[in-house]
């Protein structure tokens, strides 16, 4: 019983805090996604990042091989996409993208604060700055043909992760003043992200449910079971490899119904496989949640 609270103290506020963007949006009141995405990903979740890595007390040898497991873990969950897209006949730039990319920003960094506190959520950062980074190259190249590195090290979060880092292993801080300036933009990372996931939801108009929840539940099987392989493999402690587990295993992100959108691919099937994929969380994650506790 105490464990089932538990499980339920931590993700009631995430799908709580998205059923506000769901109902925001159902309610006919305006929502500038656009905007506030952007705010999010170049201003508060770059500082909530830096930041977290600054302030956090692991060790840099731990957070080196959760690096080492993150790649490891994407590149096992990219090969086996590849294989069950190529086994099941699936278009390469709809399907591949949204089966290898979680929501790791949006869901696995509020989840990971809420389940393993202040050390899950520098654990979790250092996971969605490995992603992004896959994501920004080998992800938009699956969807458009083309990636940029230049792109890549153009972006704040990027910047924030790299910074972050520096100050965590000199042991540097910035003034007071500062790290209270940054903090207060960091902490509206979160909320806004939640409240985005539900309004981007609510908009989505999805086709293809049936083949969308069928392959959902192959990603989140690949993804759980690729991501302990590895964590176990480089001996990650309990923390660590909680956040790795429950990060890689994030449903698909909106992002990827943005880029498919955006660069001619099937966007309403990779709405099918956000909305099936988030509605499969909200029952498989606090069962996740509970093995990784």
């Amino acid at each position: 019983m105490n464990l089932t609270l538990t499980v339920l103290e931590i993700v009631a506020p995430v799908f709580l805090l998205a059923g506000i963007g769901f109902a925001w949006v159902k309610l006919g009141f305006e929502y500038r996604i656009q905007f506030v995405t952007q705010l999010a990903m170049t201003l508060s979740v770059p500082c909530l990042i830096f930041v977290s890595l600054m302030n956090t007390q692991i060790e840099p040898a731990a957070l080196t091989a959760l690096s080492l497991a993150t790649v490891v873990a994407y590149g096992g969950v990219t090969l086996t996409a590849a294989a069950v897209v190529w086994g099941m006949g699936l278009n390469r730039r709809t399907y591949l993208a949204p089966l290898i990319f979680g929501n790791t920003g949006n869901l696995g960094l509020p989840l990971a604060l809420f389940a393993f506190g202040d050390a899950g959520l520098s654990y979790a950062v250092v996971v969605f700055a490995v992603m992004a980074i896959w994501s920004f190259t080998f992800g938009i190249w699956l969807v458009a043909g083309a990636g940029s590195f230049g792109k890549v090290m153009r972006e704040p979060l990027v910047w924030g992760t790299l910074l972050g880092a520096l100050f965590l292993v000199q042991g540097w801080q910035t003034p007071k003043f500062l790290t209270n300036t940054l903090s207060l933009l960091g902490q509206m990372a979160i909320p806004m992200m939640l409240i985005t996931l539900g309004v981007a939801v609510a908009r989505l108009t999805p086709g293809g449910i049936g083949r969308a929840v069928v392959l959902s539940a192959i990603k989140l099987v690949i993804c759980v079971a690729i991501a302990w392989t590895a964590g176990m493999y480089f001996e990650l402690d309990h923390t660590a490899l909680g956040v790795l587990v429950l990060q890689v295993a994030t449903p698909v992100a909106v992002t990827s119904y943005l880029l498919a959108e955006k660069y001619g691919a099937d966007a309403q099937s990779v709405a099918g496989l956000v909305v099936a994929s988030t509605l499969m969380s909200v029952a498989a994650l606090p069962i996740l949640l509970a093995f990784l506790l």
